[in-house]
């Protein structure tokens, strides 16, 4: 039997709190913020053309989401306010964003306070 792929059964951005809401057909749900979604990008831009080719996203605390189209049956195209736009967003994407979101997120900002760019979550400027 082949293994079926949780489909989105709502999918809403709430512009002021920068927060996208995403429901599946298997029950999950998640939250996830303009910034996560913008700095984890499956664009060739973010994550580049093949292992270890990614490009660290910074200064990216209040970028906002200016509007989401279909795409297809499969994804979603996020265009983003600092004029990103070339991610598509398939179901599994978003599905695995949204399961490892904290895993994701530590890394992240691990690879900020490593490469000393400054974020409001480490606590401390790297500029400080």
């Amino acid at each position: 039997m082949a293994q079926q792929h949780p489909h989105p059964t709502e999918i809403k951005f709430h512009q002021k709190s920068k927060v996208l809401e995403i429901s599946f057909d298997d029950g999950a749900q998640f939250e996830m913020s303009a910034e996560y979604l913008r700095v984890h990008s499956p664009s060739a831009e973010v994550q580049g053309h093949g292992p270890g080719e990614g490009v660290l996203q910074v200064d990216k605390e209040d970028v906002n989401i200016e509007r989401i189209e279909p795409v297809g049956n499969y994804a979603i195209q996020i265009y983003f306010d600092d004029e990103h736009n070339t991610g598509i967003y398939a179901w599994e994407t978003l599905y695995r964003l949204g399961a490892n979101k904290e895993k994701y997120w530590q890394e992240y900002l691990e690879r900020l306070k490593a490469a000393g760019a400054p974020h409001s979550q480490l606590g401390t400027s790297a500029k400080a």
